[in-house]
């Protein structure tokens, strides 16, 4: 083999003619993960098609400079999974007949087809990649790729294109779901695109009476049309689709789709479906999920709960055995979020803190999840760490979370503002006033700078205005437009000072004066206020506030022992027994150590109850046939451990990664001395290396150069290299750490940090190097810094849960 195939290799595979499609060697281990038991390798395609037909290539696949990394096929192709797909067992019951004469094709197939009706785009888009790579001319796999990318629609195009060239050579079923995709892509006005689109579907239906896929697919178009503006006009029509199907075919996959047409309508009628839903597809995180949604809708929260634990662990089992960043799953920070909700709701506020922690733990990447991005695991994470340290009254917590990374600062307003609130509120129930009048300095700091960062803008919007000669209502509108965002920031502090204020107040025995700043503050502790108004002996307001507080928030455990402890303190002893026994009723699994239901103990002695009062959980009956959690996946994640290796240095000695055992080192992989945006990343981590060295972190660069190339590399830095350089000509350890493309066999790019430990703790893997060598730096820190807590049983080779013994296990 050439050490330096790839690096100098590229301009000669392009000049000859060597053939690039997806049809050579392809290996489902080859990403060097451990598969499930159930797992079967994606074996080598006995089709010749492959030397005849590949994926066109637009200017970057036919260029002679073609990067390193990129993909011989196109720009569409250098995104998404780019390791080979696994056949898996529990992706839901479906059959999506294609021509191949390629065996497994039509198991790949099926496996995307049921993917895309769980919503697992990514992976579904993986195994149709696989389909491709095994049979290049099966077009149905380029179809199931845009149909992946469907939200994505420039990407889809692309896909379907190929798949447009190939149709011919499929059944002609699959021809009119290609040409269906292909229409729907090209019309501009989305809502006819979408009823065109549905038509063309019933067709395929009409012609095709078996074809339980085409009736699913339509179904799913009639709800998800909404977002193209197409009205669903009938919930019971769509239903009564669904219902086609499943009298066919009990275990089908579409009851994610009855469960999403009733969630905002009238959840019970999913009540069935629900019972039904994770187990027709149990591989499929997102199965287990959606059935939460109904049960959260009709107050069902331990049914909710179970189904979104049961979620969590799926998605936790298959992040950990693929190595995949947590928010590369679609839709996993929602489910942990939510999850996390309805913990908090029935009582079980520890594993509510511990999950909440974790989804602050998880590593951060600029492409997926950052704090400033919504709807990601940091945002969401802190967002519900603060919840639940504040609903279960975890004052000293709040104050220790504080100095960590769980709960630093950042450099978003809002996010600040909010942390010093809890912090506030912390500090004021611990009686740490001096503490609060700190946070009260540092709060009026911030608005001094936005009351002077306004009026710089109200003057530069007026002086703009003056320049542009506008008349009095136009400059009205430019000044307004101007100040709109500091405004609302100068709101937000003026709001948490009002807290703040109000505590001192509170702190001061001015109770009227404390709950008149609470209310301009928008604190909503109906705990808290009710306790101030019983200082005031004003017994109705503190029964009243608490009494909303449990009608509103129905089922729940925390309302309800405010409430009775309310009762309790007002001397309304008969109401307050009352309560407890309605909260007795929900409270199966509640935290009895957690403050707010500690301080019911004396009514507990009123009634006579043993010290654990808690009602015996009693499992529902009508939720199907439930999997043991266990054998789903770990409840949190954790990072898995990174595969060893010995290689050799330019001058032939060899370096292991046992060598930085008891110290964390980023392995960052290059593409050759012939690389040029290679060079450029080394380049840029080098002048950086003393900085990880003093941040007691190592730095190795692994080559796909012989040691012949990476005395090349030494010699063209720029200065001497920092770090060591060693050479994977082989690249064996690139598959090994899934820095690889198994679709098209050549290397990519990856950067790696691997703690003292042993375990993989975040990574970047791409068609492009990572080139921001502080992030990766201030990352490192985070996580390394993080406390300690890794699992029982959270072994090195932990897969986190066997698909086949989930199958099994759930009746699927």
């Amino acid at each position: 083999m050439c050490a330096m195939r790839w690096c100098l290799g590229i301009l000669l595979l392009c000049s000859i003619g060597v053939d690039r499609s997806w049809g050579g060697e392809t290996n489902g281990d080859s990403a060097g993960v451990e598969k499930p038991a159930a797992a079967e390798k994606a074996g080598e395609s006995d089709s010749d098609s492959s030397k005849d037909t590949e994926p066109s290539s637009d200017d970057e696949g036919d260029s002679d400079d073609l990067k390193a990394g990129h993909s011989f096929h196109g720009e569409a192709f250098n995104e998404g999974p780019r390791q080979a797909a696994y056949l898996m067992e529990g992706t839901g019951k479906v059959d999506f007949p294609v021509a191949s004469k390629v065996p497994e094709v039509q198991a790949f197939i099926n496996q995307g087809v049921g993917q895309l009706h769980g919503f697992w785009y990514f992976e579904a888009e993986r195994s149709f990649r696989q389909a491709a790579a095994l049979d290049p001319d099966c077009a149905a796999a380029y179809w199931g790729m845009a149909m992946a990318n469907v939200n994505n629609r420039e990407r889809s195009k692309k896909f379907i294109e190929e798949a447009e060239k190939r149709k011919d050579k499929d059944t002609e079923r699959v021809q009119k779901y290609i040409s269906a995709l292909a229409d729907y892509l090209k019309k501009k006005k989305e809502k006819a695109a979408t009823e065109a689109y549905i038509d063309a579907l019933e067709k395929i239906y009409y012609d095709n009476p078996d074809d339980l896929e085409a009736l699913a697919f339509v179904a799913a178009e009639l709800y998800m049309g909404r977002r193209n503006g197409l009205k669903m006009a009938s919930h019971l029509a769509v239903d009564a689709l669904i219902q086609q199907v499943l009298d066919a075919e009990p275990m089908h996959p579409v009851h994610h789709y009855r469960i999403h047409i009733w969630d905002y309508e009238k959840a019970e009628r999913a009540l069935a479906s629900s019972a039904l839903c994770g187990q027709a597809a149990p591989s499929i995180a997102h199965m287990w999920h959606m059935p939460g949604h109904i049960y959260s809708k009709v107050k069902r929260y331990p049914d909710a709960v179970w189904q979104q634990e049961a979620s969590a662990r799926t998605d936790h089992a298959q992040m950990m055995r693929d190595k995949l960043l947590p928010d590369q799953i679609h839709n996993f920070a929602h489910n942990n979020e939510w999850l996390i909700r309805n913990l908090i709701f029935i009582g079980r506020i520890n594993d509510a803190l511990d999950l909440a922690k974790n989804m602050t733990e998880l590593p951060r990447h600029p492409k997926y999840n950052m704090v400033s991005k919504g709807g990601t695991s940091s945002a969401y994470g802190r967002q519900r760490l603060m919840q639940v340290l504040d609903e279960a009254e975890l004052w000293q917590e709040v104050v220790d979370l504080a100095n960590s990374p769980y709960l630093q600062p950042t450099e978003i307003l809002g996010e600040r503002v909010k942390r010093l609130r809890l912090l506030g509120r912390a500090h004021s129930r611990l009686a740490n006033m001096t503490q609060v009048v700190t946070i009260v300095a540092e709060l009026e700091a911030e608005l001094c700078q936005k009351f002077a960062a306004r009026q710089i803008a109200i003057d530069e919007a007026e002086q703009k205005a003056k320049r542009e000669k506008k008349n009095e209502k136009d400059t009205e509108k430019i000044v307004k437009d101007a100040r709109r965002k500091i405004d609302s920031e100068v709101r937000s502090l003026e709001r948490a000072l009002n807290e703040m204020y109000g505590y001192m107040a509170a702190a001061n025995h001015e109770h009227e004066k404390a709950l008149e700043l609470l209310k301009k503050s928008g604190d909503k502790d109906p705990w808290y206020q009710a306790s101030l108004h019983l200082k005031l002996d004003q017994v109705e307001e503190a029964i009243k506030l608490v009494e909303e507080g449990a009608k509103n928030r129905k089922n729940q455990t925390l309302p309800l022992a405010q409430k009775a402890a309310i009762l309790w303190a007002a001397d309304k002893r008969d109401e307050a027994m009352e309560t407890m026994r309605e909260l007795q009723e929900i409270s199966a699994e509640v935290d009895l150590e957690m403050e707010p239901f500690a301080r019911l103990a004396p009514i507990v002695a009123e009634l006579s109850w043993d010290a654990d009062w808690r009602a015996e959980k009693i499992a529902s009956d009508d939720v199907g046939i439930r999997p043991d959690l266990d054998s789903l996946g770990p409840f949190r994640w954790q990072p898995t451990y990174a595969p060893d290796w010995t290689l050799p240095s330019a001058e032939g000695q060899p370096l292991a990664l046992k060598n930085y055992s008891g110290k964390p080192v980023i392995v960052v992989f290059f593409l050759g001395y012939g690389c040029l945006h290679c060079a450029e990343q080394l380049q840029a981590f080098g002048p950086r290396a003393a900085d990880f060295e003093e941040a007691g972190i190592d730095v190795v660069a692994i080559s796909s150069d012989d040691q012949a190339g990476l005395q090349k590399s030494l010699e063209n830095y720029t200065g001497e290299i920092p770090f060591t350089l060693v050479a994977d000509p082989e690249l064996e350890v690139f598959r090994q750490y899934r820095a690889f493309d198994d679709f098209e066999d050549q290397p990519l790019h990856g950067t790696f940090l691997i703690d003292g430990q042993g375990r993989m703790r975040w990574h970047d893997i791409s068609y492009e190097p990572f080139m921001d060598p502080q992030f990766v730096l201030d990352e490192a820190k985070r996580l390394l810094n993080q406390e300690e807590k890794v699992e029982d049983g959270a072994e090195e080779e932990d897969d986190g849960g066997s698909e086949a013994t989930l199958a099994n296990k759930s009746g699927a």
